[in-house]
């Protein structure tokens, strides 16, 4: 099994500060979501969006830049190493947040935001790959469960900190400029202490048929091919909430001035998940908890889903089942991921990013088609929420050859 202790002596960094590294730079790509959320009906009005709904787009066409793009970074990090490549990205990051800045109407804000998650795509492919090159099997699970855990610190404080900017700065484009420092952070920090995980005798030639022929083995392995789709199914799920999460509290629970304090909650019971799944993971394994908080992800959406309907929404009913709804996201997001990596380590880079962009783009294009049918009661969600974890646990059954729950190892 790789081992941090392969690089830790050599360049001087722990394994606290690598998950914590890790962890944050794969928080700008939620930083990059969860800051701006508060601002969206501000936004949609200053630049005279007229369709509520349309602003959601400032979510979903983020996200797609954030998937596509990874196409091309894995490859790309394969055959240049990952932390110059991680330098050029960040500078891009931290570009197209200030661009965003300055756009003054609808659509060049998006094109921004489309630039803007093409430059996150790098930092999530170089995240994956990196804890890749370092850690295998249930190390790695409980690596990404560590890191997952730092990292959702970000959905738990960034839309509290967005609101505070806001309210202290008054301008929608406060909050992108907040971005902008972010990734300058990341750019300083990752350029003096981030080893090179990708040494040149590992690096791989970047050219079409190299590329085709990585993208095959994927294809051709069941584990990575069947987790993925059920990552890009479930995860849907996951952008369907953030895309509409303001609606829901602003229009249905009347609760817009604690929107932040909800959306924290729920954001905290799913760290609460993480972490607890990097402690039990080595000793359970990842098919044994992924497998349960499917059935528990299914089974809770659709209590809520019939006792919303029955006896009509609230907020304390709603915010209890939704907690335990995404703590199963905590149980599935990195197992999902380091069960479709596993037999992937001599491609990791472009294996993570063809994981990345199929998850990413499948996840955005469920998630804004059922953010998009929101009509102002909680009905569209929850109906989706059933049926992405039905699919998911179709896919995974697939998967597993019909095998649920087993070690797998």
């Amino acid at each position: 099994m790789a081992s941090s202790t392969n690089i830790v002596p050599e360049n001087k960094l722990s394994t606290a500060e690598f998950v914590a590294m890790t962890a944050y730079l794969m928080a700008l790509n939620a930083l990059a979501i969860d800051v701006m959320l508060p601002a969206m009906s501000e936004i949609g009005t200053a630049l005279g969006v007229k369709n509520p709904n349309d602003s959601q787009l400032i979510v979903v066409i983020y996200m797609l830049g954030f998937g596509t793009s990874q196409l091309v970074w894995g490859p790309v990090t394969d055959r240049f190493g990952r932390k110059s490549v991680l330098t050029w990205v960040l500078i891009g990051y931290v570009l197209a947040s200030l661009g965003c800045t300055l756009a003054h109407n609808f659509s060049t804000l998006l094109i921004w935001r489309f630039i803007l998650g093409v430059a996150a795509g790098g930092t999530r492919v170089i995240a994956v790959s990196v804890v890749r090159d370092l850690y295998v099997g249930r190390g790695m699970a409980r690596i990404m469960s560590l890191v997952m855990t730092v990292f959702m610190v970000v959905p738990i404080l960034a839309p509290l900190i967005g609101q505070t900017i806001l309210n202290t700065f008054h301008v929608w484009q406060s909050t992108f400029g907040i971005l902008a420092i972010g990734g300058l952070i990341m750019l300083v920090w990752s350029y003096f202490r981030l080893p090179e995980t990708r040494p040149p005798e590992k690096r791989t030639s970047i050219n079409p048929r190299a590329v085709l022929s990585a993208y095959a083995t994927v294809f051709k392995t069941r584990e990575a091919v069947g987790y993925m789709f059920a990552s890009g199914v479930i995860f849907g799920a996951l952008f369907a909430y953030i895309s509409s999460s303001e609606q829901i509290f602003n229009d249905i629970f009347k609760t817009p001035e604690t929107f932040v304090y909800w959306f924290a909650c729920i954001a905290g019971a799913m760290s609460i998940a993480n972490f607890t799944n990097s402690r039990i993971v080595e000793k359970l394994g990842q098919r044994m908890i992924s497998h349960i908080a499917i059935i528990g992800f299914t089974s809770i959406s659709m209590i809520l889903l019939v006792v919303t309907m029955i006896f009509g929404p609230n907020l304390y009913v709603f915010m209890g089942l939704f907690c335990l709804i995404f703590m199963n996201f905590g149980f599935m997001g990195p197992n999902f991921n380091s069960m479709a990596m596993e037999p992937l380590g001599r491609i990791a880079g472009t294996a993570s990013a063809l994981l990345g962009f199929a998850s990413t783009t499948m996840a955005a294009a469920i998630g804004g088609l059922i953010a998009h049918q929101y009509n102002g009661t909680l009905t569209p969600v929850l109906l989706g929420y059933v049926g992405l974890g039905s699919v998911t646990l179709l896919i995974v059954f697939w998967t597993e050859k019909g095998r649920l729950f087993h070690s797998g190892e």
